[in-house]
């Protein structure tokens, strides 16, 4: 039986996704707990691999086992191995066509970004934060270019391992509530970084340290060393992964999301 999972996890406290030696990663938190609750050891397979520090509201993993349980089952059971900053939020049994990466055709991550002269507490490692407000409409000119298929190797890491650099921008939102900032990407699939990269260009243009026509020429000139520094991982969030209607997924539980969400829903 191969069963989807749907996970929220805090990762601030993770040396991000992917299985280390050291295990101190989420998949390492995941499959000691179902290992736990099977009695047996368990793979998983991700949608995909976030990094240190950062967040999932609606990570997709799927794994293939013998066991025959009911969803509620997995759900309440496996949880009860786990650490409180990753939980389970749905199960669901799924066809053998299903992969959670491969099946997946989109990716919607979210930025939240407090910007204030002071440093707030209780957000810590869970939105970015900046001393100065910043232009919303400077920033949102700027991505205009971004939208469509492109090479984005001028937002890629060093260590990414991805096949192609070019990657479909579906849409970017970009909005404002107080002293709140939320930035929407939604693509068929992200480079390493990429997000966190672009976000490093967004602030620079915020700020006017740079004009809007400049995220034009990094995207064309396909060279990292072009583009702003590598943005913090602190209000970085996986949201949701888009899979074909045929393996009916539970849609993220976004009731517990804290923050205000400054653009359309």
């Amino acid at each position: 039986m191969r069963i989807a999972l749907g996970i929220q996890y805090d990762g601030f406290a993770f040396s991000g996704w992917q299985a280390q030696p050291h295990g101190n990663t989420v998949q390492d938190a995941l499959e000691r707990a179902l290992a736990a609750f099977a009695g047996m050891p368990v793979q998983t397979h991700v949608a995909g691999r976030t990094d240190a520090g950062v967040h999932a509201l609606g990570q997709v993993v799927h794994f293939d086992t013998p066991l025959d349980r009911t969803d509620y089952a997995w759900v309440r059971g496996v949880n009860a191995f786990l650490p409180k900053a990753v939980a389970i939020q749905w199960a669901t049994p799924v066809s053998g066509e299903f992969h959670a990466r491969f099946a997946a055709f989109e990716r919607t991550y979210f930025y939240m970004l407090y910007a204030h002269p002071v440093r707030a507490p209780l957000l810590e490692g869970k939105c970015g934060w900046l001393h100065t407000p910043l232009d919303v409409a400077a920033m949102r000119a700027a991505v205009q270019c971004l939208i469509g298929e492109h090479d984005f190797s001028a937002f890629r890491s060093s260590e990414c391992q991805a096949k192609t650099p070019v990657k479909h921008m579906y849409a970017i939102d970009i909005g404002q509530q107080g002293h709140f900032y939320g930035f929407r990407f939604r693509a068929n699939a992200f480079l390493h970084h990429m997000v966190r990269n672009l976000m490093g260009c967004l602030v620079s243009i915020g700020k006017g340290r740079q004009p809007p026509g400049w995220m034009a020429e990094v995207l064309a000139s396909r060279d990292r060393r072009r583009a702003a520094p590598t943005f913090m991982p602190d209000g970085l969030y996986l949201a949701q992964v888009g899979y074909p209607d045929q393996f009916r997924l539970p849609p993220p539980n976004w009731a517990a999301w804290p923050y205000p969400m400054p653009w359309p829903t």
